[in-house]
């Protein structure tokens, strides 16, 4: 196996990282916006479980970027070409369909992706992932469940999931997409070969989507760049409103 060095190692946490704490804040500004007190509870808890994901992954980062690196300097202080989370999950909260096929499309991977990251040869990663995988677990089985429950309910709940499943696809294919950091990790026994999940992936979002007489689209044109730094239109603002405050009064202490 190569011998990863440091800046390969940081980012690949960070392409880990940087989803969940997305796709947490996303899910945070539903808090009292739920259809439901209990789907409100719901969704807040699995935002609060990303978010812990993220405070471990982070808190490791900090540690292999020494000085005066912190888990908050790296969530807040970093520009937005500097995030590396994929533009999936920086969709934003159209409608609560949306929100679900979100998660769902997300969370099918992250459980792939955590499973396999318990082999790590880095034992800090293999543990975060050992503990963060019954959390994901959980996170699959909601949205599944909701998948379904809003596909197989009535003409208006199909017609809105479907919708959301035909506009969020197109960044499914970016998951399996491989930058040079996570090529690097791979080589060094540290990251998962993402690019041998997606007969797996297919199978479980193809199965509760028919189970939920839902449509996987045709889509032949992908999007792609959160990897690499580049973003979509939705990120900028989601930046701003995360930072706002360590940004308006630096170095502040809750």
């Amino acid at each position: 196996m190569e011998k990863m060095n440091t800046e390969n190692h940081i980012q690949y946490i960070y392409g880990i990282a940087d989803n969940s704490l997305i796709l947490g804040q996303r899910l945070s500004q539903l808090c009292g916006h739920g259809p439901t007190l209990e789907t409100d509870i719901a969704c807040t808890n699995i935002a609060l479980d990303l978010l812990g994901q993220t405070r471990n992954y982070y808190q490791y980062a900090a540690q292999c970027m020494g000085e005066s690196a912190t888990e908050d300097t790296i969530a807040f202080l970093r520009t937005e070409r500097q995030y590396r989370n994929v533009l999936l999950v920086e969709q934003p909260n159209t409608h609560f369909g949306y929100v679900m096929a979100r998660q769902f499309l997300f969370d099918v991977y992250h459980l792939l992706v955590v499973t396999q990251l318990q082999e790590s040869t880095d034992s800090m990663l293999a543990a975060i992932a050992q503990k963060s995988v019954k959390e994901v677990q959980y996170h699959q089985r909601f949205s599944a469940a909701w998948i379904k429950r809003l596909g197989d309910g009535t003409a208006q709940s199909h017609q809105k999931i479907q919708e959301a499943i035909n506009d969020l696809w197109k960044f499914t294919d970016e998951l399996f997409y491989q930058n040079e950091h996570d090529i690097a990790a791979i080589h060094a026994g540290v990251g998962v070969d993402v690019s041998t999940l997606k007969e797996s992936y297919m199978t479980t979002v193809t199965e509760v989507l028919t189970e939920a007489t839902l449509t996987i689209p045709a889509e032949t044109w992908f999007r792609k760049g959160g990897k690499e730094g580049i973003h979509s239109e939705h990120m900028g603002y989601l930046l701003a409103e995360m930072q706002y405050m360590q940004r308006t009064y630096p170095d502040m202490k809750w």
